[in-house]
């Protein structure tokens, strides 16, 4: 990927690190020059606090990299090294090895390699699987959680996830002392969210119905935990990324929900106060930045969203200390599709751009990528739902002409299509060339526009899509009129492939042909915080999951990479899905 990500931002903001060809840069701020730091291929890397060092894997092999005085030095470890931290001074490297085994957690430094954490060999044969340390752990991706240890703002103490039949927490000193974290794991076996940065560790724990959750501080000498916030939801919790966290005024910024006195919004709170406007959709906290001539202890934080329009991401700073007047937001810039926010000191990075303050500094450089195409979608909203929709025509469309429709379903709810972002279109331009209307709905269960809007499909996923789908179809006829309803396709890949097929099956009269890519043919196949999201527990919801399954049959049901009785079934290699498309139509 040439396009600069994985980037990090110094706490002092002199330097930014980023990843570009799988190659290792720097970013002097002040002078606004790069500097490449390790050749290819780097698989991942992390700074410290000041990005003044790095870890570096490359292949297993662990290379500390000096950012400061340009050397790269190679690291022994006890075996092939991944997700590999330096401790906020710089000072030491923590790594975990044998993934595949008994994970386990080691530190290295100025004292050798040791040992931290680890039961090698320890089988735990009563459930057919191993104990492993410093791992993410089971269902934490399905929660956004791609780690399984942090370390502590002075370096002296690691917070890791030992994993076994459900994950546990435990604060691991250097010299061997240890504690472990005390929180109801019956109740409550879903770790969803881990973030020590300033104060204790802050963590977001989960019932298995994910309808209820905790947000619990931890005292790092004995592992207690006391509650600071509750989240629930009758259908499901949702909790923002980069939440929880401590505010430097000691406050604990928690991500929610608003939802009474007519309001529908996803908002952050401090402690209790509303920070955000209910018309501003929180997708994500970056970090926060100095507010020009605020107190020190009260910085603006950086925040990505949506506001009015669900189709574009911005990114906005949201006062934390509150005025007389409510919450203050006001927009920084419109993000891309692979752009991405970070904050480092006084020092914001949108996509490639560098910004001290209000002004940009620097710019990463980008030689790609390059988009063949300049699509042009109609962007709409539809029916009494306002439905976001979507409609992009052939190039050189003539009004007039009967059009073909090819709907697509993406990666199916959870997934937004319409968006405002011309990259996202370079695959269904493509297809408007080869001669249809390519037609994209947002229905209720995809992200961006409200919590209820998203929720909606609770227990009732296929009915709610189905119709929304259906609803738009015929909307967006009465104002594109050269959509030929009489000839509709849909495609879709994974959840969006079942859907798909399931348009196909459920309603005929709409949608006459499918082709669904590696489609989800059975919920069990889900991981379970995925399945019961939607569905509930399968224990006592078998009627809601017979009702979603994918039964039945039909010949004009393309499945690709997936096999049922009564389904026309091809291998994923090799498959020609245009050409498919074509031929039926």
């Amino acid at each position: 990927m040439e396009y600069p990500y994985a980037v990090t931002v110094g706490a002092d903001g002199a330097r930014v690190v980023f990843l570009r060809s799988a190659e290792l840069w720097l970013l002097d701020v002040a002078s606004g020059t790069e500097r490449r730091v390790a050749e290819g291929p780097v698989g991942s890397y992390a700074a410290d606090r000041d990005a003044r060092t790095a870890a570096i894997v490359r292949d297993g092999e662990l290379f500390r990299a000096d950012l400061i005085g340009d050397t790269v030095t190679p690291v022994p470890t006890a075996g092939p090294a991944h997700d590999a931290r330096p401790d906020p001074q710089g000072l030491r490297i923590g790594y975990v090895t044998d993934l595949t085994g008994a994970a386990s957690l080691h530190v290295t430094g100025p004292e050798g390699d040791w040992l931290l954490a680890g039961e090698p060999g320890n089988a735990w044969r009563e459930h057919g699987g191993t104990i492993a340390w410093g791992v993410p752990g089971p269902a934490s991706a399905e929660f956004g959680r791609n780690r399984g240890w942090w370390w502590s703002p002075d370096g002296t103490q690691i917070l890791a996830v030992r994993s076994a039949r459900a994950a546990s927490l435990h604060l691991l000193d250097l010299d061997y002392g240890w504690v472990d974290v005390h929180w109801d794991r019956e109740t409550y076996p879903y770790l969803a969210q881990v973030r020590w940065f300033g104060g204790g560790p802050l963590i977001t724990v989960l019932r298995r119905t994910q309808q209820h959750g905790l947000i619990l501080s931890i005292d790092p000498r004995t592992g207690e935990t006391q509650v600071h916030a509750e989240l629930a939801d009758a259908r499901w919790v949702e909790p923002i990324p980069g939440t929880p966290r401590h505010l430097p005024d000691g406050r604990v910024l928690v991500g929610g929900e608003l939802a009474h006195d007519g309001f529908d919004a996803r908002c952050l709170f401090a402690d209790g106060s509303l920070l955000t406007p209910p018309g501003l959709y929180v997708r994500r906290v970056a970090g926060t930045l100095p507010h020009d001539g605020g107190p020190a202890g009260a910085p603006d934080l950086i925040v990505e969203g949506s506001l009015g329009d669900p189709a574009v991401r911005e990114v906005f700073r949201v006062r934390t200390s509150l005025g007389s007047g409510g919450p203050e937001v006001s927009r920084v810039a419109v993000l891309g599709g692979a752009d991405r926010v970070t904050v480092g000191g006084d020092v914001l990075v949108v996509g490639a751009q560098v910004w001290r303050g209000d002004r940009r500094v620097a710019t990463l450089r980008t030689p790609g990528p390059h988009l063949p195409y300049r699509p042009d979608p109609a962007l709409e909203r539809v029916t009494d739902r306002r439905l976001p929709a979507a409609v992009l025509y052939p190039t050189g469309f003539v009004a007039g002409s009967r059009l073909p429709v090819l709907v697509t379903l993406g990666e199916g709810p959870g997934h937004q299509q319409v968006v405002a972002d011309r990259a996202a279109w370079q695959e269904r331009r493509r297809w408007a060339d080869s001669g249809f209307a390519v037609v994209s709905i947002d229905s209720r269960g995809t992200p961006g526009v409200a919590p209820s809007f998203e929720k909606a499909v609770h227990r009732r996923l296929a009915e709610v899509i189905l119709a929304d789908q259906a609803d738009g179809l015929r909307a967006l006829h009465g104002k594109h009129p050269d959509l030929d309803l009489s000839r509709v396709a849909v495609r879709g890949h994974g959840l969006g492939g079942w859907l798909a097929a399931l348009a196909v099956l459920r309603r005929p009269e709409v949608f006459h042909r499918a082709v669904a890519r590696e489609p989800v043919t059975d919920w069990a196949d889900l991981p379970v915080p995925v399945a019961e999201r939607y569905l509930g527990d399968r224990s006592d919801s078998a009627e809601v999951y017979a009702q979603h399954a994918l039964g039945g049959a039909s010949p004009d049901v393309l499945l690709v990479g997936a096999e049922l009785p009564g389904f026309r079934s091809v291998p994923d290699a090799g498959f020609d899905e245009e050409r498919a498309f074509l031929l039926d139509h």
